[in-house]
């Protein structure tokens, strides 16, 4: 079957999606957990009286812990497919692409199933965050130095 046939009749098959409607509760989403982060950095900082610094790391340490136990528990998936990107997109995916990835092949046992997991969706985020990194960093340095 030709690409061209097939994708008609993918088309004719697809769910109708509101992109509008997706990006205005991914936006509104991701809000929230932009408020719910800056709360707890400032809960942090007058209740335990740290540094910003140190409140941010405890927060984003939080976050990746609450979405893996949520990923775990297993209702971390039903959120996503209500509050989209808005979820996905802070440091919450990183830890639910890992932990989902992990968990899929925990039968497989620690070594082969859980570790040698662990990275498969993760990974190109981290491949490709380093090398975007270390050419900006390299477009910085030739065109304006360091400092």
């Amino acid at each position: 079957m030709r690409n061209t046939k097939y994708d008609k009749i993918a088309d004719v098959h697809k769910a109708p999606e509101d992109r509008v409607k997706n990006a205005i509760v991914a936006f509104l989403s991701g809000g929230v957990m932009g408020i719910l982060g800056e709360g707890m950095i400032e809960w942090l900082c007058w209740y335990f009286h740290l540094s910003r610094s140190d409140a941010a790391t405890v927060m984003i340490v939080t976050f990746i812990f609450l979405a893996s136990l949520f990923t775990a528990l297993g209702f971390f998936d039903k959120w996503v497919t209500k509050f989209r990107c808005g979820l996905l997109i802070p440091i919450t995916g990183f830890a639910h692409s890992m932990t989902s990835s992990s968990l899929d092949y925990k039968r497989e046992g620690p070594i082969y199933g859980v570790g040698s997991n662990m990275f498969k969706l993760a990974g190109s985020v981290i491949i490709y965050g380093i090398v975007s990194a270390w050419f900006f960093g390299m477009v910085r340095y030739i065109i304006g130095g360091i400092g």
